[in-house]
């Protein structure tokens, strides 16, 4: 062999290894709740919420025909709750419970090739003193140099919590050009913290991605692709209207089974949401903003609420 020839089988070999080599196995990220970073200086209701993650795609080659991917994921989460403010000292005059819910998650998700998508998960956590939501608020408040917290004192109480989902995804459609489509999303909860169901329909626009190799569905890993991505890189635009009945929530009501926590209301049943946001993603990396509006949850003197929320993951083998 030549050298010239040489040069260009070790070029080609080095390519085909990079382009390879695009295509991670694992993922690791957070994301963070916070009605704060929509800059209106409020502190109410679903105040914060921080998660962690690791997901891990398994071999593709192996599964059965129709199944695209098949990933598992484990992580741990942390919500926090507060009426009008994290300032109410006065019981009479809190609209909805101080709560917190603390939880670790397993999951599995299956991606099929007609880009549908059916998540089953399960979570074990509790609520109350033990979910460390006030000691985690009293530390964000004093890093950032917030103002004093009161009224924890009449927080929903300690419960063992055991909750069940599901959820359903499959696109509608999508345009020749790849660059807008329609997708119907559903879900299902039943559990001692969250029982109740939804659907919604998302809307996407931009560089986009099948949903079995999308950041939306955090499908971005792979392990022994069966199917190449669209593009390299996503880069999106995201609305969802989605309607939610909710039968059961512990951080408003309490223990379904003892509740003795001095300061419950009762749930409104039906919840409308809308969930508005940005995605770019390569294939290591995926940065992700996004806001939700709400409308009233509570049947008390509380309003309806919104949050932002900011997401990013590390891809890796």
């Amino acid at each position: 062999m030549t050298t010239k020839r040489l040069f260009i089988f070790t070029l080609l070999l080095c390519s085909s290894y990079l382009l390879n080599a695009q295509t991670y196995k694992n993922e690791f990220g957070f994301k963070s709740d916070n009605d704060s970073y929509l800059g209106q200086g409020s502190d109410r209701y679903y105040t914060n919420g921080l998660f962690i993650n690791f997901r891990h795609a398994m071999d593709q080659q192996k599964l059965r025909e129709g199944l695209e991917k098949k990933t598992y994921e484990i992580s741990a989460g942390q919500k926090m709750y507060n009426p009008y403010s994290g300032y109410a000292p006065d019981p009479a005059f809190q609209d909805r419970p101080f709560a917190g819910y603390l939880y670790v998650e397993g999951a599995m998700n299956w991606f099929y090739s007609n880009e549908s998508i059916l998540k089953a998960s399960a979570q074990i956590g509790t609520t109350g003193p033990n979910s460390l939501a006030e000691d985690g608020q009293e530390l964000l408040h004093r890093v950032v140099g917030f103002y004093d917290l009161e009224g924890w004192d009449y927080q929903i109480r300690n419960e063992l919590a055991v909750n069940l989902s599901a959820q359903y995804s499959r696109l509608l459609t999508r345009t020749a050009d790849n660059a807008v489509e329609f997708s119907f999303e559903g879900y299902a909860n039943l559990g001692t913290t969250f029982s109740g169901a939804g659907a919604g329909i998302l809307f996407r626009t931009g560089n986009l991605n099948q949903l079995f190799n999308s950041a939306y569905t955090n499908a971005v890993i792979g392990n022994n692709a069966k199917t190449k991505a669209l593009v390299k890189r996503e880069f999106f635009f995201y609305a969802k209207p989605q309607l939610n009945l909710a039968a059961y929530d512990a951080t408003i009501q309490g223990s379904m089974f003892n509740n003795n926590s001095p300061v419950t209301f009762d749930q409104k049943p039906l919840v409308f949401a809308q969930q508005l946001g940005v995605d770019y993603s390569s294939q290591r990396f995926t940065v992700d903003f996004g806001v939700v509006f709400k409308t009233k949850e509570v049947k008390s003197t509380a309003r309806a609420h919104q949050w932002g929320s900011i997401s990013m993951f590390y891809r890796f083998n």
